[in-house]
């Protein structure tokens, strides 16, 4: 049977050629799709790693210039506590530009025991800081008063950065910096990753460092959390106390609910962008293959007759067109794979060769059922030729 039909695809090499360039080509769009979509759902399984809600973002120009570390310091604790003193704030924390949700991104690299770690994502916060958005504390503790008289510098960092760094070992106690660097970093805490940049992307890695006495001359934003259900008139008044403290200063208040709506819409582009080439490539190929196997049958109607007169049933012959379908799919795919399978073992793009194999797998079946749709009807038109109508015409 098998060997049938590898003879009649054979004999119409050229016409099935460029039906299997189609199956191909949709293949591989569809492995890009189906990976990039397994992408975004194993981030979007990962835990946030904070709490977003009733958590807003206050925006100023660092308006007051001093060279007195002291005379800043009170200026801006005397504006915290005037914050704090609003009703329906609960906390604040002064951070630095790259707050959850924003574009600013401020990345460093970290050596450990001669391995060199790079893409980390650097965080300066206070000790409020964890009590503002809820972080999840895994191993050790947050910032507290008894760092600023530490003999090594603190450090915290996150799950991600813990794991590629000391692996299942605990990094509580643990010196960060290379062999000759004289102020290495004590890891005091361990956080759950934050996904910064939205539900789709990969959180981490990420170290946080503790504010000093001059952070002040650099930090331009504020983290407050709020009541839940604090409304535009109490906003309102958060904004007219910025505006009268920070007279020469540009004020601006965000949520962080409407940001992480506004991040995770950027980061869905790529993939409403390659969903929507995939779409139209699909239905050409969907069509062409209808075509093909519709003028196939037309052109085949002595030899459908002839194999019905001699005892063919119509499902056979159904059966034969389908098979002929499948096998075109099965050849393109197994090129296909061959190309798909090199992105895990060359770790292409640093991703999972788990989320590349999903994205394979699903490609594959969904070529497969696309195969299957457009063949059955053409077979089904196939399996319902008289043979005596079929040879008369002949």
């Amino acid at each position: 049977m098998f060997k049938h039909l590898f003879k009649l695809i054979w004999n119409k090499k050229k016409q099935n050629f460029l039906l299997m360039t189609e199956m191909l080509v949709s293949f591989l769009v569809l492995f890009a799709v189906f990976t990039l979509m397994m992408y975004y759902y194993d981030n979007y399984k990962k835990p946030m790693g904070l709490e977003y809600e009733n958590v807003w973002v206050i925006n100023y120009g660092n308006s007051y210039q001093t060279k007195n570390t002291d005379s800043l310091n009170l200026y801006y604790e005397t504006l915290r506590k005037t914050i704090k003193s609003l009703p329906h704030v609960r906390e604040i924390s002064f951070v630095s530009g790259n707050t959850p949700f924003s574009q600013q991104i401020n990345n460093g690299g970290m050596t450990y025991k001669g391995k060199h770690i790079d893409h980390i994502n650097n965080y300066t916060a206070e000790d409020s800081y964890k009590d503002v958005l809820n972080l999840t504390l895994l191993e050790g503790r947050w910032f507290n008063k008894e760092d600023a008289v530490s003999k090594n510098r603190p450090v915290i960092i996150d799950n991600n950065l813990k794991e590629v760094t000391f692996g299942k070992e605990s990094a509580v106690g643990k010196l960060l910096g290379g062999d000759d660097d004289k102020n290495k970093m004590r890891v005091v805490g361990v956080i759950q990753a934050v996904k910064k940049d939205g539900n789709y992307a990969n959180p981490g890695p990420g170290e946080y460092f503790r504010t000093d006495t001059g952070s002040f001359r650099w930090l331009s934003k504020i983290l407050v959390k709020v009541d839940p259900g604090s409304d535009a008139a109490f906003e309102g008044k958060l904004y007219k106390t910025m505006a009268n403290y920070m007279k020469n200063s540009n004020v601006e208040i965000e949520h962080l609910t409407n940001k992480l709506r506004s991040t995770n819409y950027f980061a869905l582009v790529p993939m409403i962008v390659l969903g929507i080439v995939s779409t139209f490539l699909v239905i050409n190929v969907a069509l062409g293959l209808f075509g093909v196997l519709w003028y196939n049958i037309n052109k085949r109607k002595g030899e459908i007759g002839l194999r019905r007169a001699i005892g063919a049933t119509g499902n056979s012959v159904s059966a034969q067109l389908v098979s002929e379908s499948m096998i075109l799919a099965t050849l393109a795919l197994i090129v296909g794979a061959f190309f798909a399978v090199q992105f895990p073992l060359l770790n292409v793009f640093d991703l999972r060769a788990e989320i590349y194999i999903e994205g394979m797998l699903l490609s594959i079946l969904f070529v497969y059922l696309l195969v299957l749709i457009c063949s059955l009807y053409p077979g089904k038109q196939a399996a319902a030729i008289y043979p005596a109508v079929a040879l008369h015409e002949e």
